[in-house]
């Protein structure tokens, strides 16, 4: 696929990152020299120096044969017009816009991004997307990762085991006989930095990070069963007022009325800003470094600290600060997927990587077949996808233990109308079901074959 970012800051460096290490044909535009060479040197991409909404920039940059653009400048009306020009000028048929302000996308405009107005096909807004990931990070505090799909009635939930795990030594195939009625499959495992595919035989071990794919209604009892039995926390602090903190804090306001909620602000202006947008968490002024002021917004008492500013460092020094103070759970913001690795040997809790969150969204869209979602996880090492059965597939038909599946590839769970199911191996696939795969990123492509449009739907 021919792919045009325009922008390579944070967001467009990400995604393009992601894109080029999948062989797709991409061309990053950005107005600073220096991020262009920057982003060629580093990844396999092309580099055009110009405006991103401007018709010859996208010219020269091979806008008539694109397939799909994707506008992430920090300006979002640089986005809009990019997009437009894109429709109007070259006709690339799809048309991916980040919008940061959350005054165009209130309901009463939702008219405004349509094919006769301003014609974006999809919308990114990853400040939103990263507050409602932080915001079921706090939902559900025993697991380190969750994802939500086929409108929310099944989830894909990582977590930790620790060295009291129950299930610790347990072969998975047993898991079913100790848990009869949990709707909930283990479908990868995170050892020593690898992720594999588990069979029947394999055990957990003291270490490791599982990935299971659950019913909605069951992940506090599978979390549980995991030997995570912690509560969501009613006393929070959020370092950083930002879009994201600020986002996250006014939700929290909304869904949880007896939260008690902490703001810590560098900066004195967008403290006030923060502060006038919120009506009953409390804005303290100040550097989240601070032990001091940290201590005098009782953080030694509070039950989770969240650090949401823009930079990783701060992020990483002011969760372990707050660990150390005494705060029960802490969660961290963190871009640079290098920190990752030394989250947990920090005692964090759990992060949160926007590129991730971003790229997730994006990769819906560039993935072919029947694919209503794509979740990457571990720096792309996998993906969890939702897809959909189609009469067409060539899954139809088969019992899943002759479908040939690769090594990589497991069905989590299948929604069928109302009902979900534990797939076996004597299950077959039935035209419009929808399926939770975990996939090892070798495998994406395979997948995406199981579940292609025939002409032969048409």
């Amino acid at each position: 696929m021919k792919i045009l970012i325009c922008g390579a800051g944070q967001v467009g460096f990400g995604i393009a990152e992601r894109l080029a290490s999948e062989q797709n044909d991409v061309t990053v535009v950005d107005t600073s020299p220096e991020l262009v060479a920057n982003t060629a040197e580093r990844l396999d991409v092309r580099g055009v120096v110009g405006h991103g909404s401007q018709p010859d920039t996208l010219r020269k940059a091979g806008a008539e044969e694109t397939d799909m653009i994707i506008a992430a400048t920090i300006s979002d009306e640089v986005n809009m017009v990019a997009c437009q020009v894109a429709h109007s000028l070259f006709n690339i048929p799809t048309k991916i816009a980040r919008i940061r302000a959350q005054n165009y996308l209130e309901p009463v405009w939702r008219d405004l991004f349509s094919r006769d107005h301003l014609p974006i096909d999809v919308i990114i807004s990853p400040e939103l997307e990263v507050g409602e990931a932080v915001l079921r990070s706090l939902a559900y505090p025993g697991a380190f990762e969750i994802c939500f799909f086929a409108e929310d009635k099944v989830a894909m939930v990582g977590v930790h085991c620790d060295e009291d795990c129950p299930l610790l030594d347990t072969p998975l195939n047993q898991l079913t006989e100790l848990f009869p009625d949990l709707i909930a499959n283990t479908v990868g495992i995170l050892r020593k930095g690898k992720i594999f595919v588990p069979g029947g035989n394999d055990q957990l071990l003291a270490g490791d990070s599982a990935y299971l794919i659950v019913s909605h209604g069951h992940i506090n009892r599978l979390l549980t069963a995991f030997g995570h039995e912690e509560k969501p926390g009613r006393s929070i602090i959020i370092g950083g007022g930002g879009n994201i903190g600020r986002y996250v804090a006014r939700q929290l306001e909304i869904r949880h009325e007896k939260a008690r909620i902490k703001v810590m602000e560098l900066d004195r202006q967008c403290a006030m800003a923060t502060a006038d947008s919120l009506e009953r968490a409390v804005v303290l002024n100040g550097s989240i470094l601070d032990e001091e002021l940290l201590r005098e917004a009782g953080v030694e008492t509070t039950e989770t600290f969240v650090a949401l500013t823009n930079d990783d460092k701060t992020n990483l020094l002011s969760a372990v600060i707050a660990k150390q103070a005494g705060c029960k759970t802490v969660l961290s913001l963190l871009s640079d997927k290098t920190y990752g690795d030394i989250v947990g040997t920090l005692g964090i809790d759990a992060h949160i990587n926007p590129r991730a969150t971003t790229v997730s969204t994006i990769l819906r869209h560039v993935r072919r077949g029947r694919i209503r979602g794509v979740y990457s996880i571990e720096n792309g090492q996998a993906e969890v996808i939702e897809a959909e059965a189609l009469k067409t597939s060539t899954l139809m038909g088969t019992a899943l233990r002759d479908a040939e599946l690769p090594d990589g590839v497991r069905f989590g769970l299948i929604i069928r109308g109302e009902e979900i199911i534990v797939p076996g191996g004597e299950t077959q696939l039935q035209p419009h079901d929808r399926i939770i795969i975990f996939s090892k990123k070798d495998d994406v492509r395979k997948v995406e074959q199981m579940f292609r449009v025939s002409l032969e739907f048409f």
